[in-house]
């Protein structure tokens, strides 16, 4: 059965060639000055911000006597961040991992050395004088990888915002750069710090210039120059001169390494005195080249030479804290989900003369004025002339506040009421002593028809929170109309904060009482029935007064997004659907997990044992600064990737270790071990809910982008399924009636069967109408055997490749996942793509559509705004095989969001069917493609049925859903 007005999204996506005109223009602007990822990245920003900062004027030397100017490498910073900081995307899909290391370096740096001027130098072109004096120069120079060629403009746009100056100049480096503010800023009489970590800038430092590492915090001057490498700066040139570097293909002079270039140097003073006596050195190779290479040594003199002569033009007029633009900053982190970094430039960049940002950045509700007329009822009789004013509002906004935060082990402390902006109310029910409280039962009663009402519609923030809290009170809360919280997350579902205070700044620029003034943090924290019924009064109505402010303007949003039919017939119906599996929870054997407990304490022990026998000594396994020790310097196993701390130790590290060595896998086994002893065998007892006896995990609608629920309080999602230890865990989940059963629902490959239906590949689809075994018909297609000759290898091959391509793997990835070689790899996917030439079309297309359209969706239409993509049709096959980011997520997303789709509509359907059905069952578990049911036994195979049916035709595809069904006494056995 269909959900009624909702059929799938067709599947034959554009082709991108409709917009004709679009086209011609995306060529034209080929031509312009700006490169392609240039445009790409800054048209994803709103109409504010989408222009370039402004090149830089010349203008006149300031008064620089005795001021701090520090100019950063800008270039040499952001490669150190983006292969030191775990990748980062924004809501859009926009990688921004190294904007944020980036903004917080610049931040940092401001308020440690409270610089009078702060410049950032980018190099403008790969092209200089060095190329003309050296065509092999840099020669060997790895391409900017794609997903740091994004940031480079965004990182651009907050730099300019921050009140940072840029200069650039075409035919230089941005070390040339550096070394003319340099000496400007020593001949005004100022002092100039140098952020970069390049060698090259060494033959900068003087009296009145030093150069700060920022990763490393140490600042360099001539003492410590000469310390390290035992020359003085104006020996720099010639000490590299003699050494190279091959890192930018600076020649030198073979088997002149840095301890015998600081003794040339040291005894002949300069490059120049060193060659004019190669004779007289040591060794006959090495005189040999010393004698032969002067042209060599000078060549490299002059490439690594810097000019402090560039004319380029210094914005110094936007270098200084007072020209910070706080209101497009914080747009800017906005739009990059930096939202706990916005305090921070406050209070940073705010104690200056710097624009700061006003209420309502984005014009909604800005400079209205703030009217209120809140009031605390205080008996009966004001009780039901509020119950009478709000059964003839036309919509009330509605919120509890309770002594905790698990809705389901809380008493209620208050409900609070809006039936117009401005209006509302408090009823106060628990509250410190000697308070004016009205009876629990007494408000439950009166207000009853008013919450109960399906026609009086409610509006709040996170209402499924409320409706538990309400039905443990006795009472159900129906009418939903408007949450404010899922609303504006449908808007932006790769938003990472969906709160009340901040939809009240972005919609009404309003800052919100913060729920930390009532109740304090930390050890002086009180619970809400402490609090003083005046203070909880204005709090608990201001709850409701913004959400009903709010409703019309996100309700305007969702029509014009075409969004409010996926609103109002899903999102909003499966409020009611998670209340209730929040409310009825699950049993948990709490003594089965204290066995289990001291089961596990002896297994990690052992295993920690093991571990210390392979390496030959005793240490901190826990510890990733010892287990890089012991990986890295004592079996000398490769550094796949570095942290700010050094070597990384995660888990794709160890993975990817796993392959040459035992260790690195014991060590993971080591850690799941432990993660799942303290993440669930001791917590989930403690989690038990004192008046139910069940665990009642809370299901978030707000957090995944692709649509997918997700658990949290504890996170049950992350139980696994696959191994020993996390089917032991599962079997502590029972049945909270004697003698019921639980059943479990699971979607088989859903998200599979969604892609080919997505691509009508004519060979995915008959497999899945042939009721395949995908894995094995894939293994057989791609190895070119009969399905009878497919090998276990074969099969696990084929269901990595086939799981992989959802989420847009490259042959890198699957090599890493396989531990075969890159090019074996990419071999299976040639031969995949080859053989499913109809996923490749559908892969390409969305791209393309995407790119064309901003933003991909699901076939019910939820959607996500992606920026990044790259323009397909012109990248060669390799490029098509490492996708970016961005296009692993425009990929990913019809796909997964879908499947979540489907798994939101067979929860409406079942939920609709079991009260008329007259079953004793309960959902109690939505564990992304199954649920779980507790269901006495008698029902058992007719709850099979019914939950079988509803789920299967939610939605018709090109090939059949599949549910598998199993029933067992634990959760573990469905």
């Amino acid at each position: 059965m269909t959900l009624s007005g909702f059929e799938p999204v067709p599947a034959e996506i554009p082709t991108g060639n409709e917009d004709a005109a679009a086209s011609e223009n995306s060529r034209r602007v080929t031509t312009a000055e700006r490169d392609q990822a240039v445009r790409i990245a800054t048209g994803s920003l709103p109409d504010l911000l989408r222009q370039p900062p402004p090149p830089a004027e010349f203008e006149p030397l300031p008064d620089l006597k005795d001021k701090l100017v520090v100019v950063v490498d800008s270039h040499s910073l952001i490669y150190q961040l983006f292969h030191a900081l775990p990748p980062m995307t924004s809501g859009n899909g926009l990688p921004v991992s190294t904007v944020y290391g980036f903004v917080g370096d610049l931040l940092e740096l401001i308020g440690s050395k409270r610089p009078d001027y702060l410049i950032a130098a980018f190099d403008k072109s790969e092209v200089t004088f060095r190329s003309q004096l050296y065509d092999q120069y840099k020669a060997h120079r790895e391409p900017m990888p794609d997903e740091l060629r994004q940031q480079i403009p965004l990182v651009r746009q907050a730099v300019d915002a921050m009140g940072v100056g840029i200069i650039e100049q075409g035919g230089f480096e941005a070390d040339d750069l550096l070394a003319t503010v340099a000496h400007r800023v020593e001949a005004a009489g100022g002092r100039c710090l140098i952020v970069t970590s390049d060698k090259d800038c060494r033959q900068l430092i003087s009296d009145q210039t030093r150069l700060l590492n920022l990763r490393k915090n140490q600042e360099l001057d001539a003492a410590a120059l000469w310390d390290d490498w035992g020359v003085r700066p104006e020996q720099v040139v010639d000490y590299q001169a003699l050494v190279g570097d091959p890192v930018d293909n600076v020649p030198g002079i073979p088997l002149i390494g840095p301890k015998l270039a600081r003794q040339l140097l040291q005894q002949f003073g300069t490059l120049e005195g060193v060659l004019d006596n190669a004779a007289s050195v040591s060794g006959d190779k090495r005189r040999q080249n010393l004698l032969e290479g002067r042209e060599r040594a000078l060549l490299s003199q002059q490439l690594v030479r810097l000019r402090n002569d560039v004319e380029v033009a210094i914005p110094w007029s936007r270098s200084v804290r007072e020209a910070a633009d706080l209101q497009r900053l914080e747009a800017l982190f906005e739009e990059f989900g930096f939202r706990t970094m916005k305090t921070r430039a406050r209070e940073i960049l705010g104690d200056g003369n710097g624009r700061t940002a006003g209420a309502g950045a984005d014009g909604l509700g800005a400079g209205a004025e703030w009217l209120t007329e809140y009031r605390t009822i205080g008996d009966e009789g004001e009780l039901r002339e509020l119950a009478s004013l709000l059964q003839n509002a036309e919509a009330i906004a509605i919120d509890t506040e309770t002594t905790g935060t698990n809705p389901r082990a809380s008493e209620l402390v208050g409900i609070s009421v809006a039936w117009a902006p401005g209006q509302a109310a408090y009823v106060p029910i628990r509250g410190p002593e000697g308070s004016s409280l009205l009876d629990e039962q007494l408000v439950v009663n009166v207000l009853r028809d008013v919450i109960e009402s399906e026609s009086l519609k409610k509006i709040g923030q996170n209402l499924k929170f409320d409706a538990v809290v309400l039905r443990s009170a006795g009472v159900s809360l129906r009418g939903i109309q408007t949450d404010t919280m899922v609303a504006d997350y449908l808007l932006n579902p790769g938003g990472r904060n969906h709160t009340l205070d901040d939809l009240s700044h972005r919609y009404l620029g309003h800052t919100t009482t913060s729920i930390k003034e009532l109740i304090g943090r930390g050890k002086q924290q009180i619970s809400m029935d402490q609090v003083a019924i005046d203070a909880i009064r204005d709090y608990a109505c201001e709850d409701v007064d913004v959400p009903i402010r709010i409703a019309p303007l996100i309700r305007a949003q969702l029509t014009e997004s075409g969004l409010e039919k996926l609103y109002d017939d899903v999102e909003v119906p499966l409020i009611d659907v998670l209340a209730e599996m929040e409310f009825n929870g699950i049993r948990v054997d709490a003594e089965y997990l204290r066995e289990m407990s001291g089961k596990f304490t002896e297994q990690i022990e052992s295993i920690r044992n093991t571990i210390v026998e392979m390496v030959g000594r005793d240490f901190n396994v826990d510890s990733p600064k010892q287990l890089a020790e012991v990986l890295f310097k004592e079996l000398g196993l490769p550094v796949v990737k570095k942290s700010k701390t050094g070597p990384s130790t995660d888990a794709g590290v160890l993975q990817q270790l796993s392959i040459d060595h035992a260790l690195p896998a014991k060590i993971l086994e080591y850690r799941q071990a432990t993660k799942l002893k303290n993440t669930y065998i001791d917590a989930l007892p403690s989690l038990i809910c004192a008046k139910t006896g069940r665990i009642h995990t809370s299901f978030r609608q707000d957090v995944a982008a692709t649509g997918r629920l997700s658990s949290s309080e504890p996170n049950l999602q992350n139980i696994p399924i696959r191994t020993a230890q996390g089917r032991a865990i599962r079997q502590a989940f029972t049945a909270g009636e004697p003698g019921w059963l639980l059943l479990g629902a699971d979607y088989s490959q859903i998200e599979l069967r969604v892609l080919a239906h997505y691509s009508n590949d004519p060979a995915l689809v008959q497999a899945y109408r042939d009721d395949a075994d995908i894995h094995t018909r894939v293994a057989a297609e791609v190895h070119g055997v009969a399905e009878e000759g497919v090998t276990k290898e074969m099969r696990r091959v084929a269901k990595t490749i086939n799981f992989g391509i959802v989420y847009g793997q490259s042959p890198f990835g699957l090599a890493k996942t396989l531990g075969i070689s890159k090019e074996e790899a990419r071999s299976y996917i040639e031969r995949y793509f080859q053989r499913y030439p109809g996923v490749e079309a559908f892969m390409l297309q969305t791209l393309l559509e995407c790119r064309r359209v901003g933003s991909v969706s699901t076939m019910l239409g939820r959607r996500r705004d992606i920026r990044g993509v790259r323009d397909v049709q012109n990248l060669d096959p390799a490029q098509l095989r490492s996708l970016t980011e961005a296009e692993r997520i425009a990929i990913n997303m019809p796909i997964q969001g879908s499947a979540a789709d489907l798994i939101k509509l067979a929860m409406l359907a079942v939920h609709r069917r079991l009260p008329e059905s007259g079953l004793q069952a309960r959902m109690l578990l939505q564990i992304h493609d199954e649920l779980l049911f507790e269901v006495a036994p008698g029902d058992a195979a007719a709850l099979g049925d019914l939950v079988r049916e509803e789920m299967t035709g939610v939605m018709e595809l090109r090939v059949p859903l599949k549910v598998d069904v199993a029933v067992g006494e634990t959760w573990a056995e469905t």
